[in-house]
């Protein structure tokens, strides 16, 4: 894999974000969410939808392009893409956009994502009610659901007992993730949970939900939607907002990756295909992780920020636990992430709201913003086949 250099780093940005108000119950379809979303992104970048060339999506969202596309009066389109593996698609819808600007396809693209994953279909349930279907997706499901393991929260509890085990890292250092991130969404008016800040006493106090994960160890279901606009630096350049630069993106899938139950990987307490990703943005950056001012990890369960913390080389293998301790994910850290409150604290929009919070740290519009921010790291769903973005000042 050849990842010396990607044609669109630096020559493309992310000119517009937009995004519904967060509920439990949005009360309209999930084309109504996906609407407003790419119309309020639009309205921010400064473009017309007649502009758009191009929309990138989730293979699970349930919003056709051409709908978007008829319901804002867009025309004609030249590119569309949806890119699959839940969560782990985010930071990619923004590199097949980038990638069709770059080489010519479509001069605007739309990433978005909406749904009613409270109110509506909910993830957390797994493959459970699920009609069996004899196809490879969901056939190695057939090894765990016997088993007991049959949801989100059951599939990472198994490699995160592994991982506090192999590490001596505990629930205590699992909740300072969840405090970080409650602390952060409790200053943000767009959080479901503004003003609701929570202690390491009450993250402790929370129920199960499956060993070693609590409650407040796992993320929110959300009704939402968020979209983003990309285009070329030189357009952007003028455009009345501030761009944010992809200086890299990349998607990354390990060897003998399953859909988050990749146990017989060589070691639990690593994430492969976030390895993947590390090593093309720090590479095709020139980047590395001292450059980084601020991060998103995506926070679908706090085990998982521990193990990207490693492998994106914040610190050593192991060491999370001893990083999250000295207080460096919180603001005024070494590596403050989530400013937003992440998914934990904010909204569950599978990683599209962090990459919104990912433009405003660069435009310098957070509600927490992190001084001096030259360069945002971005990362998608782990324990499937991911991406990640960094997202830098133009200078």
């Amino acid at each position: 894999m050849s990842t010396a250099s990607h044609s669109f780093t630096g020559n493309t940005a992310i000119v517009g974000i937009g995004a519904t108000e967060f509920s439990k119950e949005s009360g309209r379809s999930e084309l109504r969410l996906a609407t407003e979303a790419v119309d309020l992104a639009l309205r921010d970048a400064g473009i017309e939808p007649a502009e758009v060339g191009g929309l990138v999506t989730f293979s699970s969202d349930t919003n056709p392009e051409i709908n978007i596309a008829q319901s804002l009066g867009m025309g004609e389109l030249s590119f569309f893409s949806r890119i699959h593996y839940g969560g782990g698609a985010a930071c990619a819808t923004v590199q097949q956009a980038a990638l069709a600007v770059q080489s010519g396809v479509a001069d605007v693209v739309v990433c978005y994502r909406a749904f009613n994953e409270r109110s509506g279909n909910r993830f957390g349930l797994g493959v459970q009610d699920r009609p069996p279907a004899a196809n490879a997706e969901t056939a190695h499901f057939s090894w765990y659901s016997p088993m007991g393991l049959l949801t989100p929260a059951q599939w990472v509890a198994m490699a995160a007992q592994r991982y506090l085990h192999m590490t001596g890292a505990t629930s205590e250092d699992l909740g300072r993730v969840a405090v970080a991130d409650r602390k952060h969404a409790a200053t943000n008016p767009k959080a479901w949970f503004y003003q609701k800040p929570i202690t390491l006493e009450e993250h402790q106090a929370s129920r199960w939900i499956v060993e070693p994960l609590r409650l407040l160890d796992c993320c929110q279901e959300t009704d939402g939607g968020q979209a983003l606009v990309v285009t070329s630096l030189d357009r952007a350049r003028d455009l009345p907002g501030t761009p944010a630069v992809i200086r890299a993106a990349a998607q990354g899938s390990g060897d003998g990756q399953e859909m988050m139950t990749s146990y017989y990987a060589n070691d639990l307490c690593e994430l492969p295909e976030m390895g993947v990703v590390a090593r093309q943005l720090w590479e095709t950056s020139g980047l590395s992780p001292a450059d980084i001012q601020t991060a998103v990890l995506y926070d679908h369960f706090t085990p998982y920020v521990l193990y990207q913390l490693e492998e994106l080389g914040f610190c050593g293998r192991g060491e999370a636990k001893d990083f999250i301790r000295d207080g460096n994910i919180e603001m005024g850290g070494g590596l403050p992430i989530n400013t937003h409150g992440g998914q934990l604290g904010e909204a569950y929009l599978h990683g599209m709201n962090g990459i919104a919070e990912g433009v405003r740290q660069v435009r310098g519009s957070s509600v927490n913003q992190v001084d001096d921010v030259n360069h945002v790291l971005v990362t998608a769903g782990t324990g499937v086949p991911t991406s990640g973005l960094i997202l830098g000042v133009d200078r």
